[in-house]
């Protein structure tokens, strides 16, 4: 097994897209280590697809009304809505040649930690190709990667407990993309590990899960640090990117 660094922390929204950017940027100059993040956006927060429209991704009326603060990743995909006391986010930060060169091939490697996690608790997970993981049929986990020149970011959700009435309200799919899943609604498409179970399940257990999923996939033994002095510094400085009304409504 090769070492990989484990960071569990928690941040803002703009914090924790500032992080996992100078992450990428340092790990693309060889300056930190392969690593697991795992982390909670404290408060919950909405993120969206570096790609997308602003009006087309969120329900802006309902984030300003309920004071829910949101900006664009770097990374591409569908909006996110990140519920501090219901989900986890992972991000896996490595040499390219580590995980694989063909994207599609890195992302069914990242996806099986989320797969093998879930599995833990008794349940039987799919990979859904592009970045997908799916529970009796129901999405439960959603990733994006972005890439430098030898690194790459890759991002993603486990549902272990959100409230998908709230996620709902924040987040606008349009409506060929629910039809193309054979649903009317999000919360027909969507699901969680406690609504699936019956149980309320922790986030405790869900990290614990988490760490050996990723174990497996990524064939990795993980050890426990902080972030070094360089990534927060960067980070520091990235923050501010992450806050502007020029980078967030960019399109």
């Amino acid at each position: 097994m090769k070492k990989w660094r484990l960071i569990i922390n928690e941040g803002d929204v703009y914090w924790n897209m500032a992080i996992d950017e100078a992450m990428l940027l340092l790990k693309d100059k060889g300056e930190i280590p392969n690593t697991l993040r795992l982390y909670v956006f404290n408060p919950s927060a909405v993120t969206i697809g570096y790609f997308q429209r602003v009006n087309d991704a969120v329900n802006l009326g309902f984030l300003n009304e309920n004071r829910i603060p949101f900006t664009r990743r770097i990374t591409g995909g569908g909006s996110v809505y990140h519920d501090v006391n219901g989900e986890i986010t992972y991000s896996v930060v490595a040499s390219i040649g580590d995980v694989a060169i063909d994207v599609l091939k890195s992302y069914e490697i990242i996806c099986k930690g989320l797969v093998y996690a879930i599995e833990k608790f008794g349940l039987k997970a799919q990979f859904v190709p592009i970045n997908d993981v799916v529970v009796n049929g129901k999405k439960i986990s959603g990733s994006a990667q972005s890439r430098k020149k030898v690194a790459l970011l890759q991002h993603g959700t486990l549902m272990y407990n959100t409230g998908l009435i709230t996620l709902a309200s924040t987040l606008e799919a349009p409506k060929e993309k629910l039809a193309s899943h054979g649903v009317k609604s999000i919360l027909e498409r969507v699901t969680t590990l406690s609504r699936e179970l019956g149980r309320t399940v922790s986030k405790e257990e869900t990290i614990e899960a988490l760490i050996e999923g990723f174990s497996k996939a990524l064939n990795a033994e993980f050890e426990r640090e902080e972030l070094t002095e360089k990534e927060v510094k960067l980070a520091d400085e990235l923050v501010e990117k992450y806050k502007s009304k020029e980078w967030i409504f960019k399109r």
